[in-house]
């Protein structure tokens, strides 16, 4: 590991510093993912825009790699560095809401929980993730899908502007009417173009109480349960959510008759905004369509949607996942995933599928760089998660071969940058395609033209692009 001499570093940044032998070191650069072990020469807790600039620029000055933190649930580890300069924006969650105008800014390393719990507060809400721990930063620079995806939008979609800090040091406010460039490639393009050390949101009303369905079918069901959300996921109105699980194991919680803990199967979830008799006539299809093995609905507030998820996904936990994207949920897309539903290892390891329609597609393509279609379509992500780096090999094969299986299948193989653990450029070429991939390293060339934001779906600066 490079060894540094982190003095001038803090004495120029406000926040803690850590290096390898001080006590914290090892808590500042633990992540969500147990399987990434890296371990940066330095570590800078920024608490500002300008400790952010003073990092970057010893890292500059040293020759250092750097990675940037957010929230710490990056499954590749890209937050973490190493040998390099660890810029960790943890210290960096506040959330501001302003509710007459109905706009929210929020630290870059807030995560989803601290910004549903401020913003709750009024009844609003911007789309977000599915796990509370998810960092804002890294989710909203891919996209930012969620429950509120198809009523919403991405998370891209609803964001005003964005306080970014430079490779060399310059802060600026992107937005549409200043530096229009780079605020379209913030939205999507990743931590390629900066350090976004607070994003503004435009929110809607939402909760704070909504609705969820929760129906589960064994795995002999699994053709017929797929089939059913094949039908019923596209026609549910504008105000509702939805997550179609493959590879599930119930959970052994209180709503699950005991028989059925950790019983793999099928799983529909589907997410009510509006009222209670509004939900009882959307899922009502549902049951009647394909009686499943059991049920569960009920108010709860938006919070606890937001959350619901977190056990699934451990902090600490051995991850993996690949994604692409899949125009239907046809015959041979089902007849892949149900032969591949019982190879898995871990009780944890699923294949969630979000649906990516309504307002999602009242975007463009080329109206922000998100990487993927914006005609209706589901992002199929392929997740490992196992409590040991044993059963994480066995299930990370899974994945592969689900993913090989599927490709030929996929309208994108290139998937989701946000669910890219194997980066490579061809991948992120993909994911993109070539005319916006062209575009985003134009600005890359601009903004980043030495390439030090590199440790994510990299997109090269249009100098180097073929070198």
């Amino acid at each position: 590991m490079t060894s540094i001499d982190i003095a001038p570093l803090r004495s120029s940044v406000t926040g803690p510093v850590f290096g390898p032998e001080d006590s914290g070191y090892d808590d500042a650069r633990a992540i969500w993912n147990g399987s990434i072990d890296h371990r940066p020469a330095g570590i800078a807790r920024c608490l500002s825009p300008s400790d952010v600039a003073a990092a970057l620029g010893y890292a500059r000055e040293h020759d250092l790699e750097v990675s940037v933190r957010g929230g710490g649930h990056s499954y590749r580890g890209a937050s973490v560095c190493e040998g390099g300069l660890m810029i960790d924006l943890s210290a960096l969650n506040n959330v501001t809401v302003d509710p007459s105008a109905r706009r929210a800014r929020v630290g870059g390393g807030a995560t989803l929980a601290n910004l549903d719990a401020a913003t709750q507060e009024h009844g609003l809400a911007v789309t977000g993730g599915v796990i509370s721990d998810t960092g804002v930063g890294g989710l909203t620079l891919g996209g930012g899908m969620g429950w509120l995806t198809r009523t919403l939008g991405l998370s891209i979609d609803n964001l005003a502007s964005a306080e970014v800090v430079l490779a060399d040091g310059e802060v600026v406010r992107a937005s549409e009417e200043n530096h229009p460039d780079l605020f379209w490639a913030l939205r999507g393009g990743g931590g390629n173009f900066g350090v976004v050390t607070e994003f503004e949101y435009r929110l809607s009303a939402i909760g704070p109480e909504v609705h969820l369905g929760f129906f589960f079918w064994g795995m002999d069901d699994g053709p017929d349960a797929l089939r059913l959300c094949r039908d019923v996921v596209p026609a549910l109105p504008r105000n509702t959510g939805a997550l179609i699980a493959s590879s599930l194991s119930a959970p052994p919680a209180a709503f699950v008759p005991e028989q059925f803990h950790f019983h793999p199967g099928y799983a529909l979830l589907v997410a009510g905004f509006g009222s209670a008799e509004e939900h009882a006539q959307v899922i009502a299809p549902i049951r009647e369509g394909l009686p499943p093995l059991f049920e569960f609905v009920t108010p709860l507030p938006y919070t606890g949607l937001q959350s619901m998820l977190d056990d699934a996904e451990p902090w600490g936990a051995y991850a993996y996942e690949k994604a692409l994207d899949l125009g239907d949920l046809s015959d041979d897309v089902i007849g892949v995933l149900t032969e591949h539903a019982v190879k898995k290892s871990s009780p944890m390891s699923f294949i969630p599928i979000f649906p990516l329609q309504g307002a999602f597609t009242a975007v463009g393509d080329d109206d922000t760089a998100f990487g993927g279609s914006r005609a209706p379509h589901y992002v199929c992500n392929m997740t490992a998660t196992a409590t040991d780096a044993g059963t994480l090999d066995l299930d990370r094969t899974w994945v592969r071969n689900i993913w090989e299986a599927l490709r030929p299948l996929s309208t994108n193989p290139g998937g989701y940058v946000n669910f890219m653990t194997d980066v490579d450029e061809e991948r992120v070429r993909s994911s993109y395609g070539s005319g916006k991939y062209a575009r985003l390293s134009r600005i890359k060339a601009q903004y980043d033209p030495h390439n030090m934001f590199h440790l994510n779906a990299n997109i090269r600066p249009a100098a180097s692009a073929l070198k």
